[in-house]
């Protein structure tokens, strides 16, 4: 059996190519999506706010956060150095914190406390900080799915309505089904050597289990899921430009 790569998108080992697997492609399109919806979703909608809060979102979560997940024993088997992580991480998760503050001083002073959770969440989950309390699916489906919405609503209404809760809720299930999906996939990538066995079907036919099989269709469905979710982004998107 050829050795599975950490994940779907990994590209080969070294160079630029690591920083590329680095920001998980798909998955930080998928979160980037939500920030979309929900600033899709206010009642006035601000291209340049878009741009801004999705800036903070992909600096904080599709690099910071997947920096110090990485920090935390390689598991996309980069060959980034420690150190490299660290400032990689501390720097952009600086920098959202900042964009998100700016905004709050011209804007509306209550986004800080969004500044301030979502900062304290994205070191304490990928650093498994307080005892990995907080290193669960329900605050992944929270931060990574819900959060985005919520924040990128705030910013444009500067209050929540129902539908921002609603769009809420439908980004914690989706990202809830997307944390089902990937464990068993991440399971059977980075730490299962070998599957064997056999389906037996009513009509006396005999399938074979081994490892692609176990992880075709979930990884099938992660890449369909990411598609959905971003082809969703671009419509609300484009009804709301046009």
């Amino acid at each position: 059996m050829t050795e599975a790569r950490p994940a779907f998108y990994a590209l080969a080992r070294g160079g630029w190519r690591d920083y590329v697997t680095l920001l998980h492609p798909p998955y930080t399109l998928w979160h980037l999506s939500y920030v979309v919806i929900g600033a899709a979703l206010a009642p006035h909608f601000d291209g340049g706010l878009l741009a801004l809060t999705a800036l903070a979102f992909f600096l904080a979560l599709g690099i910071g956060a997947h920096a110090l997940d990485e920090l935390h024993g390689h598991p996309l088997e980069t060959r980034i150095p420690d150190r490299a992580l660290t400032a990689l991480a501390a720097v952009t998760i600086a920098a959202a914190a900042a964009i998100g503050v700016a905004v709050a001083v011209a804007r509306d002073l209550w986004l800080l406390p969004f500044v301030a959770v979502g900062t304290v969440v994205v070191v304490a989950y990928n650093l498994e900080l307080f005892g990995g309390r907080l290193h669960n699916d329900l605050t992944f489906a929270l931060t990574w799915g819900a959060f985005p919405v919520v924040t990128a609503y705030f910013v444009s209404a500067e209050t929540i309505r129902v539908e921002a809760v609603l769009a809420a809720a439908f980004a914690t299930l989706l990202s809830h089904t997307q944390r089902l999906l990937s464990t068993r996939v991440r399971e059977l990538r980075r730490r299962v050597t070998a599957v064997s066995g056999t389906m037996v079907l009513d009509d006396g036919r005999s399938l074979p289990i081994d490892r692609e099989t176990m992880l075709r269709t979930p990884e099938q469905a992660l890449r369909v899921l990411a598609a959905a979710v971003v082809a969703l982004a671009l419509a609300l998107l484009a009804f709301r430009v046009t």
